[in-house]
């Protein structure tokens, strides 16, 4: 498994870096975001559509669980499993992850049911004020590939 640790000292910075993300992402890759509330995962995620040339507003799906951004050059399927934990039944959100989108998962360590087997993970973790550092591990090569692009 290929790890990279990149850190940001601005909120600008992180959007940026979700902007090469979003930029490289290929049809159905999953990014699971994992942090403490305020880490950066929306921050990030609104980088990620800007890469993809979405123009909408993202915000949290926190109360709708998921949200569907088009118009860029890939749809953004972006689940928040925060309110999933313990949750067994199916809601059908495998068939938007396979549709030739990027699907973005936050808090997916409570729907661990919807982590393919390749993905990339993404751990955030607060230094000081605005700092950031992301520690990225790819499990499987399209990720690995991904990871050399960031770097």
């Amino acid at each position: 498994m290929k790890t990279l640790i990149l850190n940001t000292q601005s909120r600008e910075e992180t959007h940026a870096l979700g902007e090469k993300l979003g930029a490289a992402a290929k049809e159905n890759m999953v990014f699971l975001l994992s942090g403490d509330l305020g880490a950066g995962k929306t921050t990030l995620t609104q980088g990620i559509a800007r890469g993809l040339g979405i123009k909408r507003l993202v915000t949290s799906p926190t109360f709708t669980i998921q949200k569907l951004y088009r118009g860029g050059r890939l749809v953004l399927n972006h689940i928040d499993a925060y309110r999933l934990e313990g949750l067994s039944q199916d809601l059908g959100f495998e068939e938007y992850m396979n549709d030739g989108g990027l699907t973005v998962i936050e808090w997916s360590q409570f729907a661990p049911q919807l982590i393919p087997d390749e993905h990339l993970t993404v751990t955030i973790h607060l230094l000081e004020e605005d700092a950031r550092e992301f520690r990225f591990e790819a499990a499987g090569k399209q990720y690995e590939e991904l990871l050399e692009e960031l770097a």
